[in-house]
């Protein structure tokens, strides 16, 4: 089933790009720029035969005769028809909820969401694409910098030093430092985890994870968790994931397919690469003997799920224990998934998006022994960090998942009841592309903002009834 999957995979060159198609098949009636003509606009509002994917597939591929609208099924293919649906699903999107252009600055006063009213502050800026925050026992706040800086802020000043010791950082387009956590017996060995882009041979890169022990400004004993050989590295520099969760007695990380962001590959199938993948190994980075793969010849032993994109968040449900994640996916797609043990996450076998030039990447979304998503992003929201609040401020939001996004600047609540999600709230939107988001041990939502063609920051929302205006 799934080999044959793989043959239905868009080759790519010969597949008609979906704006051409919509020009070519849509535009005459519905509107150069989808605002309608002879047949109905395509912005806005409830499409009268659905404006969902299979909906509009079905209405491309078999039309509507008796009311003028043709069907497409021998003009385009299966593929180039869910290219354009998705399409007309981004497009029709983004110009009712256009992308942010820049931020804007932090509201003022109380904010009022539908369980709770709650306040914005900010806790430290000036940092240079802020991408993960971790907590010490301490208090004190580790923050990476994707240009390869590790920060301090203390007693709510970020501290001007820069702990020493990091490892060789690439820092180019998506390339850089990445992911840091503080292991959960931190007070006893020092151990904090990186994830980073490590740079290879001929302009390759890697994503590559390591521990050491902080000791002062510094850090010392490294050791490597996760790396292959720098020949096997890739070159572009996308693609890389790469986020850390503790579980017990092993951490899971995320690796993204690499490689060059226009290519599609089946990198993510191949168990014998680790890209594309979610992965389990003990904290010291030793391999379980129950990892789902381990006795398989020649497969990667970390893996733990394959077929995932560029994994940006993950995190565990404290009530059950079961891992969540979060990928983007090309244009359209992006994806919340619950990962469980050897399944297959379809990429990009399966997808609801498409390539960046508008040529399809497959024409299926749904194909036996491939999971479906929890949720799909189309059009895509460059879906980040994601986080189940553990803390006691907001207690109406105990164990829901909060969600980032980078292209939509959105902070989303999601209930998640028996594996579904039955309920979505935009907290706020506009204030930044959200890079991480964590409970902080005082109880309240910190939050990592990357600003556009400025400094980024740290805030927090804070109760309403708790502190001031700023």
């Amino acid at each position: 089933m799934i080999a044959g999957a793989a043959a239905r995979v868009a080759a790519g060159p010969t597949e008609r790009d979906a704006g051409g198609s919509y020009a070519e098949f849509c535009a005459n009636c519905h509107g150069p720029q989808l605002e309608g003509g002879k047949g109905p606009r395509l912005v806005g509002g409830q499409l009268k035969h659905g404006g969902d994917e299979a909906s509009l597939v079905r209405s491309i591929r078999d039309g509507y005769r008796e009311a003028g609208m043709p069907g497409f099924a021998r003009a385009m293919s299966p593929a180039e028809t869910l290219a354009l649906a998705t399409f007309i699903r981004e497009t029709s999107t983004r110009r009712v909820d256009p992308e942010p252009v820049n931020d804007r600055p932090l509201p003022l006063g109380v904010q009022q969401s539908e369980e709770h009213a709650y306040r914005i502050e900010e806790v430290a800026g000036d940092l240079d694409v802020p991408w993960s925050i971790a907590f010490l026992p301490d208090g004190r706040l580790l923050v990476t910098e994707r240009a390869g800086r590790l920060r301090v802020i203390e007693h709510g000043q970020l501290r001007p030093e820069m702990i020493g010791g990091l490892p060789p950082v690439v820092v180019k387009d998506e390339a850089g430092l990445m992911s840091v956590v503080a292991d959960p017996d931190f007070a006893h060995h020092g151990w904090i985890y990186l994830s980073f882009s490590d740079p290879g041979p001929d302009d390759t890169a890697m994503t590559k994870i390591i521990r050491a022990r902080l000791q002062g400004w510094q850090l010392v004993d490294p050791q490597p968790i996760f790396s292959i050989p720098p020949e096997k590295y890739q070159k572009g520099y996308v693609l890389f994931g790469c986020r850390l969760v503790f579980d017990g007695d092993y951490l899971f990380f995320s690796v993204g397919v690499r490689g060059l962001e226009e290519g599609v590959s089946n990198d993510a199938q191949n168990l014998a690469l680790p890209n594309g993948k979610i992965h389990r190994v003990f904290h010291d980075g030793k391999i379980p003997p129950d990892n789902p793969f381990v006795h398989q010849p020649d497969a990667f032993p970390s893996i733990w799920a394959r077929g995932v994109r560029n994994p940006q968040g993950l995190a565990r449900d404290p009530r059950d224990g079961t891992l969540w994640e979060t990928e983007h996916g090309p244009r359209g797609g992006d994806e919340l998934n619950h990962i469980e043990r050897g399944k297959n996450y379809g990429w990009p076998l399966i997808t609801y998006g498409m390539n960046y030039d508008g040529t399809p990447v497959s024409d299926q979304t749904a194909a036996p022994g491939l999971e479906q998503p929890v949720v799909d992003w189309t059009p895509s929201i460059a879906a980040s960090e994601i986080e189940f609040y553990t803390g006691d401020k907001f207690p109406r939001w105990r164990n829901q998942l909060f969600a980032g996004s980078l292209a939509t600047q959105k902070l989303l609540r999601l209930v998640i009841d028996r594996g579904r999600v039955t309920h979505t709230e935009e907290i706020f939107k506009g204030l930044g592309r959200v890079r991480d988001i964590k409970t902080g041990p005082d109880g309240l939502i910190y939050i990592a903002l990357e600003s556009i063609g400025k400094p980024g920051k740290i805030v927090r929302l804070v109760p309403a009834d708790q502190g001031g205006a700023r």
